[in-house]
């Protein structure tokens, strides 16, 4: 039976062989010299952890390596596992999922095909086993069959839905939901929004217009702008976040599909570039595979054999 880590593993091999596999191929019977690191850059760089999170490594192991007095390529591994480990545990952590005596939102954004209706699916299963009372905002009115999907889900979870008709204006139903659940007492609203382009104005500035009606169905609510990321995205992430942050706030990732891509390294690039947390990882189809972020354990499993 596979465990929680175990799985982490087996989703994030193609990641692993893309960096440490990469990079242990290059060191191999070789001394360290400036080529060496030249080839180990330019290899991180294309495993997606971008150019400033590769710059600051690259300068920490050629300063390590000169203080510890290491000559051989080999070694380079070990100062990178360190390097990237203290990368992705500097990650703050969020912990908006357990407020006292306060209703909290999840605006649930990101843009077209990235699993948001399914990782909501997940996330009201996720919170209702943590024992919270949770219901789910179906304001994805346009797309077809949405509401019928994220209705699934929530029967599935056994959670309660605040929807209108196909069509309806997504942020009237969000104000219902922030109203009803203000009024009973709901740990967890999860706000389901349509995909957008960040590149559509028009789009993000109906985003903004959900958020300003959330907060002022319900003032005394903690309302959070979580974004939904494809893993396979690569540093195009690192754009989303920007845009969607100047649109409605960005205070947390969620970031989907790490299983089969080779690009899991953009959350390195995310730990040093970005000021925003990473709640929530999914390595697969199963709601399991929907894992609060654990930034040792990822730091473990791609270097751990």
């Amino acid at each position: 039976m596979f465990g929680a880590f175990d799985k982490l593993k087996s989703a994030l091999s193609k990641t692993k062989d893309n960096i440490i596999g990469k990079v242990a191929n290059i060191v191999s019977k070789r001394k360290i010299d400036d080529d060496l690191l030249e080839e180990i850059e330019e290899t991180l760089i294309e495993a997606d952890i971008g150019v400033q999170a590769t710059m600051k490594i690259i300068d920490n192991l050629k300063r390590k390596a000169k203080e510890q007095k290491l000559t051989e390529g080999e070694d380079i591994l070990n100062l990178l596992k360190d390097e990237i480990t203290n990368m992705l545990t500097k990650q703050k952590t969020e912990n908006s999922d357990n407020p006292v005596g306060k209703t909290v939102i999840w605006l649930i954004v990101g843009v077209n095909g990235v699993g948001k209706t399914t990782t909501i699916g997940k996330l009201a299963t996720y919170f209702t086993s943590q024992g919270k009372k949770v219901a789910i905002a179906a304001c994805d009115t346009f797309r077809a069959a949405a509401i019928d999907q994220i209705t699934i889900w929530a029967e599935k979870s056994n959670v309660g839905i605040i929807k209108s008709q196909e069509g309806s204006d997504p942020a009237a139903v969000a104000f219902d939901a922030a109203k009803s659940a203000n009024a009973r007492n709901i740990d967890i609203l999860l706000v389901d929004t349509a995909g957008r382009l960040h590149t559509k104005s028009n789009l993000m500035e109906e985003l903004k217009k959900i958020k300003r009606v959330v907060l002022k169905a319900a003032p005394d609510a903690l309302i959070y702008s979580k974004l939904i990321i494809d893993g396979s995205t690569g540093q195009n992430a690192l754009n989303q976040v920007k845009v969607f942050t100047d649109a409605v706030g960005c205070d947390g990732l969620i970031i989907t599909k790490l299983d089969g891509t080779a690009k899991g390294g953009v959350l390195i690039a995310i730990s040093e570039e970005l000021n925003v947390p990473v709640d929530f990882i999914g390595i697969g189809e199963s709601v399991e595979d929907l894992q609060k972020f654990n930034p040792n354990e990822y730091a473990q499993a791609l270097f751990q054999e």
